[in-house]
């Protein structure tokens, strides 16, 4: 606790910023971009559970590998088929967040993204529970090699009914399969769509938001989600998880689009607090780990490695 609190002397003034995630309701000036958001982030549950019981189609693949016979392919087929549909249904979703994000980081990342975020309690909860969303889902995925298993024997057998002309009632065709199959083939799918929308959103010309204005927010998300579980704000174990992983998804995504990432000796976001409080933090439950989220960060981040990143940051992270 020692090592933690001294996080908060390192140069870095604490922001001092409650964002109340058990109970922030929209104000008025909010109340029609969360509608929006909410349609498509009120169904984020329902896709991970789904994903979380994808049992995939292992053993009928087997069977029509080993010992391809009509009934044994059939029956891979015909088990593959709603399998491939559950898969569309999880890529779809990530086109809708793909939609949504930047509204939410246009909402909140304007000229003084600390007091936006502080003042759009209720924008600043959907923001976190994208990135909880997210850590979630590619924490599960990546745990689970049937989806790319199911998906690969789907691309094979599509191919194969084309050359026999015995496709025509598939309805995931060409196109789609082969946007599907870069998804899945990453092994963060979700958080590669966030990185790569914000990365456009910042790069088009009409965008009236600042690259630095939303590195700025994503540190403050970071910082305050840290500061609030270091100090003891959620007496949840539920909640205090939602903290660091929206902190932790902060991070990742800060570290992708800003051109110097999140590691460096003058970076916003308090890396030595952030990393330590998620090697400190203990679930009072037992039912819950910090392991995924500092895999992610030693993982999926794209400037861990850096000259510039400090030794004792990469130590403490590796280590």
């Amino acid at each position: 606790m020692g090592a933690l609190l001294s996080s908060l002397k390192s140069g870095r003034e604490p922001l001092d910023i409650f964002l109340d995630f058990e109970n922030s309701q929209p104000s008025e000036s909010e109340q029609e971009l969360y509608d929006s958001c909410n349609e498509v982030l009120a169904r984020g549950p329902d896709v991970l559970d789904k994903l979380l019981a994808y049992k995939g189609c292992e053993e009928h693949i087997r069977k029509a590998i080993t010992n391809p016979t009509p009934e044994s392919e059939a029956a891979a087929w015909d088990a593959v088929l709603p399998a491939v549909d559950q898969l569309q249904e999880f890529f779809d979703y990530a086109t809708e967040l793909e939609a949504v994000f930047p509204m939410l980081l246009a909402a909140l990342c304007d000229a003084v993204p600390k007091h936006t975020i502080q003042n759009k309690q209720a924008l600043a909860k959907q923001l976190a529970d994208v990135l909880d969303f997210v850590l979630r889902f590619d924490d599960a995925k990546m745990v689970n090699p049937a989806i790319q298993n199911d998906f690969s024997y789907y691309r094979r057998t599509l191919n194969r009914m084309k050359i026999n002309k015995k496709d025509s009632n598939i309805k995931i065709r060409d196109e789609l399969a082969n946007r599907m199959s870069l998804f899945f083939a990453y092994p963060t799918p979700m958080m590669r769509v966030l990185s790569e929308v914000t990365s456009k959103y910042l790069n088009d010309n009409s965008t009236t938001v600042s690259r630095d204005n939303v590195t700025a927010g994503l540190s403050v998300m970071a910082n305050v989600c840290f500061e609030m579980v270091l100090n003891k704000k959620f007496d949840k174990d539920q909640t205090n998880m939602f903290c660091l992983r929206a902190m932790t998804g902060a991070i990742i995504l800060y570290d992708h689009i800003h051109v110097q990432g999140a590691f460096v000796k003058k970076s916003p976001i308090n890396m030595k607090g952030c990393i330590l409080q998620l090697k400190q933090y203990t679930p009072q439950t037992g039912n819950t780990s910090t392991d995924g989220l500092l895999n992610a960060l030693r993982f999926t981040t794209l400037h861990l490695n850096d000259a510039e990143t400090p030794s004792s940051v990469k130590a403490l992270l590796i280590n």
